[in-house]
C-alpha cells in the first residue's frame, strides 16, 4: 500500500523576488483612530450639551453626527505606500499616483502644514506630509532611490534641492535616535 503524495507543486516562478512595497502602515493607523476619537469626542460632547440644556432633538443630532462626520473626513490621513518606481497617496475617496522615476519636479509647499507636491512626467501628483517620509524610512529610501535615477536621466528639474533638506531632515532623526538608544543625549 504506497502513500499518497499531498504535496502542492507551486508554479516556476513562485519563489520570484517580488517587488516590496514599503507604507506607513503603524503611524497610519494611529492618525486614523486619533481622528475617529476626534470625530466622537466632538459628537459626544455636543449631544451632552444639547440634553444638558433640554434642547436635543432628532435634527439636531442629525446636525452633530453630519458635523462629527465632516471632522472625521477633514482628519482623515493619506496612507502612503512606495514600490520601485512609484509614490502613491491613498486618501478616503481617491488615490494619487507618480512616477518616482521619471520624476520633473519636487517642490515644498508652505502653509498651515508643510507638504512635498511630487509631479512626473505622465502628468501625475502627489502631495504629501515630509513628516510621512521622516517617520518611515522605507518610504524615503524608496524615494530617494527613484529620484536619484531621475536626477541621473535629467528629468528631475526641479527639487533636487528640497530632497536633500528632507534627507538631512531625516539623517537628523536617525541620529537623535541613535544617541537617545543609547543614553548619549
Amino acid at each position: 500500500m504506497g502513500r499518497r503524495d499531498d504535496a502542492r507543486h507551486e508554479p516556476v516562478d513562485a519563489h520570484r523576488e517580488r517587488p516590496c512595497e514599503a507604507t506607513n502602515g503603524l503611524q497610519w493607523a494611529q492618525e486614523l483612530w486619533s481622528s475617529v476619537r476626534c470625530a466622537g469626542v466632538l459628537l459626544v460632547m455636543l449631544l451632552l450639551i444639547d440634553w444638558g440644556s433640554g434642547r436635543l432633538a432628532p435634527w439636531r443630532a442629525a446636525l452633530w453626527l453630519g458635523l462629527a462626520g465632516l471632522l472625521f473626513v477633514a482628519l482623515y490621513p493619506a496612507r502612503v505606500s512606495a514600490g520601485e518606481g512609484w509614490l502613491s497617496s491613498r486618501r478616503m475617496l481617491r488615490e494619487h499616483r507618480v512616477r518616482t522615476d521619471l520624476l520633473v519636479s519636487v517642490r515644498c509647499l508652505d502653509g498651515v502644514s508643510q507638504r512635498l507636491l511630487l509631479r512626473d512626467a505622465l502628468g501625475g501628483h502627489v502631495e504629501i506630509d515630509p513628516d510621512v517620509l521622516v517617520a518611515n524610512p522605507h518610504l524615503w529610501y524608496r524615494l530617494d532611490e527613484d529620484a536619484r535615477k531621475s536626477m541621473g536621466a535629467g528629468t528631475l528639474v526641479y527639487g533636487a534641492t528640497v530632497l536633500r533638506r528632507v534627507s538631512e531632515r531625516i539623517d537628523r532623526k536617525t541620529a537623535e535616535s541613535v544617541f537617545r538608544v543609547s543614553g548619549l543625549e
